[in-house]
């Protein structure tokens, strides 16, 4: 007998899993890749929270599918913020539905706990996901299973519904009583992963879609930087650390170029369509953020195209520009 988990790697679905695969059933953990996850790489911790439980861990990518079909058209609308929570949901199970039989699974199951969340978690929405989905009785949620109704693996007597848990609301005490019992290491503090919950991310999608159509590309460009708006309408990103240099550089998008200065400073990206105005605004702007002790005029490398400018503007001036 084989599952397939929706896996995020936080607590909740890795103690889901543990409680599945306790009574002899292998689980596989399949952690689905909207786009929309993290700035930082958490591959590692995800791998190193299966092998402490014993699954098998897989990666999905539905970024396009996602942007298409989610994102800006969601049947149960957003969030405080760009989060389609139910839908979201729905379309993750509706994926890992679509693997049960490529993946050799009889059922799905996920970490969700019923009143922890007050938009996707509470009775009427964990209902709405299994609708929109058309998963029905195949998703078990272990940790709340005896508050909500018996699913097919219970009923068929796959998985023993004694040994499942009835957690409900927000107080996480018996998650880490599990944790312990079970010996977890290294597990993580509960924190929202997803960027389309914050507000400031959500505010740069919103600019981004007033100017132009948004494709998979363009998803590491909004990740990434000092995002900026420029008088003419062109998009001007900065990199704010060593890290977000390193990325926005391996940036390919014909929607731009890449700004690059022989002083010590950041990289950056600016609208292939930027006019006279906005390029040179942007060379005076990336000046500002380089490293002091430079004077004079200055050649800009914009995508093989030099172009030189004074660094008469401050950091100050650019937050007029700050999306």
């Amino acid at each position: 007998m084989k599952a397939i988990a929706l896996f995020s790697g936080g607590l909740d679905s890795t103690l889901a899993m543990k409680l599945i695969i306790d009574q002899g059933i292998e689980v596989i953990a399949c952690n689905i890749n909207t786009g929309f996850g993290s700035t930082k790489d958490r591959l590692s911790h995800m791998k190193n929270m299966c092998e402490q439980v014993g699954a098998e861990f897989r990666s999905v990518d539905i970024r396009d599918e996602y942007i298409k079909e989610v994102l800006f058209s969601p049947k149960y609308g957003y969030g405080k913020n760009f989060n389609p929570c139910i839908d979201c949901h729905a379309k993750m199970f509706e994926v890992a539905k679509r693997l049960m039989d490529e993946w050799g699974a009889s059922f799905l199951i996920s970490g969700e706990v019923l009143g922890q969340r007050p938009m996707s978690q509470n009775r009427e929405s964990l209902e709405k996901v299994l609708n929109l989905s058309n998963c029905g009785g195949l998703l078990l949620r272990p940790m709340s299973a005896k508050s909500l109704e018996p699913t097919l693996p219970e009923t068929e007597g796959w998985v023993d519904r004694e040994k499942l848990e009835n957690i409900v609301g927000r107080n996480r005490d018996r998650q880490i009583e599990l944790a312990e019992q079970f010996g977890l290491k290294d597990y993580e503090a509960p924190g929202g992963g997803c960027l389309l919950t914050d507000e400031k991310f959500s505010n740069k999608i919103r600019d981004f879609i007033a100017h132009d159509t948004f494709t998979v590309e363009d998803i590491p460009t909004l990740k990434y930087g000092r995002q900026l708006r420029l008088p003419g309408g062109a998009k001007f990103i900065i990199g704010r650390n060593a890290e977000d240099n390193a990325i926005l550089e391996t940036i390919e998008n014909r929607k731009y170029i890449h700004v690059r200065t022989e002083l010590v400073g950041p990289h950056a990206l600016l609208s292939v369509n930027a006019d006279e105005n906005d390029r040179l605004l942007a060379g005076k702007l990336l000046l500002a953020y380089c490293k002091a002790g430079f004077e004079g005029e200055q050649t800009l490398d914009f995508g093989g195209v030099s172009l030189s400018t004074l660094s008469d503007l401050s950091r100050n001036d650019a937050q007029q520009y700050f999306i």
